[in-house]
């Protein structure tokens, strides 16, 4: 059994006494239709910011649409990470799922293969310092600001890569093979993408257009949208094993509700446009454990500010710290 399945056994118990079972099976209809309208929406905001970001030349013009922009290619990842759920279509397909994964991993220049492995190890090994492969070998390992703070850099990039080629070395041949191709793939494109547009328009176009919003931008949505996942938890309760956020109507558009990632892991089929709602049906259970939620601008200031350590329960280091320097 796996680590998570095999400590969050009452969990699952309390959880499914706590929704009803026809309000649980709506919760998990999948409809193609608004997933596509989603998915094309992001395409329309990714496609607008680039025009605008070409459109002005003074900086406080474009800037802000470099923002949206990195916040577009960061949420095809959210898009694959659907498909990694099989929470797209309502009658499954290999072939479907395959094509789609591939599409979402294009932009963000991962390999979808090594996403979906890798991903689904994570909700296998929710809980272990060994068994989950993001913090086994993406966390950082020093609770250093310094350190933390390169995450939302482009540092980024080579820290995730080597995290991912460390885990990838235990895979089966043929699996790592399928992944070097993908991941050359989306890098001849990303590079393909970078250069057409410096001949086209220029390198100081290039920069504006794809350098700031992928290599400036990508890891702060990243970071940020990793910070609210599993970091500030309590370690002796699988209920709080994930970090429970503030329902924003704000954060759910940026982040394609991926931002209620407490729920995600305790119905992981439950596709993103849904997780709102699960939220306020699950109001009454976070009450009686006394599960707190969370806002970003909170995470941030505790997380590198006051330096907490990730995958700790930071409520219990505030405590900790206040009676260290009361005495």
């Amino acid at each position: 059994m796996a680590y998570y399945s095999d400590h969050a056994l009452d969990l699952k118990r309390d959880l499914a006494a706590e929704i009803p079972t026809e309000e649980l099976r709506e919760l998990h209809q999948k409809r193609p239709l608004l997933h596509a309208l989603i998915a094309l929406a992001n395409v329309a905001v990714l496609l607008a910011a680039g025009a605008a970001i070409v459109h002005f030349d003074r900086w406080y013009f474009w800037l802000p649409f470099a923002f949206a922009a990195g916040f577009a290619v960061f949420d095809f990842t959210v898009l694959l990470h659907e498909v990694v759920h099989r929470a797209v279509l309502t009658e499954s397909s290999e072939g479907a799922y395959r094509a789609l994964g591939l599409l979402y991993a294009i932009p963000s220049g991962i390999s979808a293969s090594q996403f979906t492995k890798w991903h689904l190890d994570h909700h296998a090994g929710l809980g272990s310092d060994t068994e989950d492969p993001k913090r086994h070998y993406l966390s950082p390992k020093r609770n250093a600001r310094w350190l933390k703070a390169l995450y939302f850099t482009p540092a980024l990039f080579p820290i995730y890569f080597r995290a991912a080629a460390r885990e990838t070395a235990s895979y089966e041949p043929a699996l790592r093979a399928r992944i070097a191709r993908e991941r050359l793939a989306t890098i001849v494109f990303q590079l393909g993408v970078l250069f057409t547009i410096a001949f086209v328009g220029g390198w100081w176009i290039a920069f504006k257009l794809y350098v700031v919003p992928v290599f400036f931008v990508f890891p702060v949505a990243f970071a940020l949208n990793r910070l609210g996942q599993h970091y500030d938890i309590d370690p002796s309760d699988p209920a709080k094993w994930s970090t429970l956020m503030k329902g924003s109507w704000f954060w759910d558009v940026v982040y394609l509700a991926s931002n209620y990632h407490l729920e995600h892991h305790y119905f992981p089929g439950v596709p993103f446009y849904n997780l709102p709602r699960l939220q306020r049906l699950l109001l009454p259970f976070y009450a009686k454990r006394g599960i707190v939620a969370h806002g970003y601008g909170e995470l941030v200031w505790q997380y590198l500010v006051m330096n907490r350590k990730p995958h700790t329960l930071w409520s219990a280091d505030a405590t900790a710290a206040h009676v260290a320097t009361a005495e």
